[in-house]
């Protein structure tokens, strides 16, 4: 009898947030699941690995019983993990997400959760970052199982372009009014950052980072 597909979960909001246990349960049907995501939130980490300090791995019990672990380091360092550590052998699927906020255009770069699948897709994994529009954490993704169902058994029953991972992200409305799926071109946008000054409770200088997102793309 043939193994069941091997899924890696992860994601960049952290292990105990809701957008990833949304996608645990949509794909815990389609294999055996491992999840590997940071202990906290890792948010714009981007593709930085840990190479100056430790990396440490806790074991995590769910209610249902799925293999999960904290990385207290980067989305890319789970996954580096996962691969060399963790699992008994390469998964058939990588996904990552649901993040909470949009990943589209320049944010990829930034964006922990797309680097995830990114260093999957590296690795020669078939990799899929999911992000849903809506930066409201208590948000509801029930309504999403059945898309994220669809591409993910796509993916794992149909060839999957070779170092090429796909970025999917769910428009801010109710699940209901989702007509479809649609293939795009990266959009070209820009973050105009700028730099607030501040003072810390000790009189001394910081500065937080704050910016307008610049849409350039007329979507032709």
């Amino acid at each position: 009898m043939s193994e069941k597909p091997l899924i890696l979960v992860t994601n960049d909001d952290g292990v105990n947030a809701p957008g990833i246990n949304a996608l645990i349960d949509f794909v815990k049907d389609l294999g055996d699941v491992v999840v590997v995501a940071p202990e906290k939130g890792q948010s714009g980490m981007g593709h930085a690995i840990t190479i100056g300090d430790i990396v440490r791995l806790f074991e995590v019990t769910r209610p249902d019983g799925i293999k999960t672990y904290a990385c207290s380091g980067t989305p890319v360092d789970c996954v580096k993990l996962a691969i060399c550590h963790v699992l008994h052998r390469k998964p058939d699927l990588l996904v990552s997400g649901i993040n909470h906020g949009a990943n589209s255009s320049i944010n990829v770069i930034y964006s922990g959760t797309m680097s995830a699948a990114v260093e999957g897709a590296m690795e020669g994994l078939p990799s899929i970052g999911f992000s849903h529009l809506s930066y409201d954490y208590g948000q509801d993704f029930s309504g999403l199982k059945e898309s994220v169902q669809s591409i993910c058994k796509s993916a794992l029953q149909k060839k999957f372009p070779l170092k090429t991972c796909l970025n999917v992200n769910f428009p801010n409305i109710d699940a209901q009014h989702i007509k479809g799926i649609k293939v795009c071109r990266q959009a070209e946008a820009h973050w105009a950052d700028s730099f607030e000054k501040r003072l810390d409770p000790m009189g001394k200088e910081y500065f937080w980072l704050t910016g307008n997102f610049e849409g350039r793309d007329k979507g032709t």
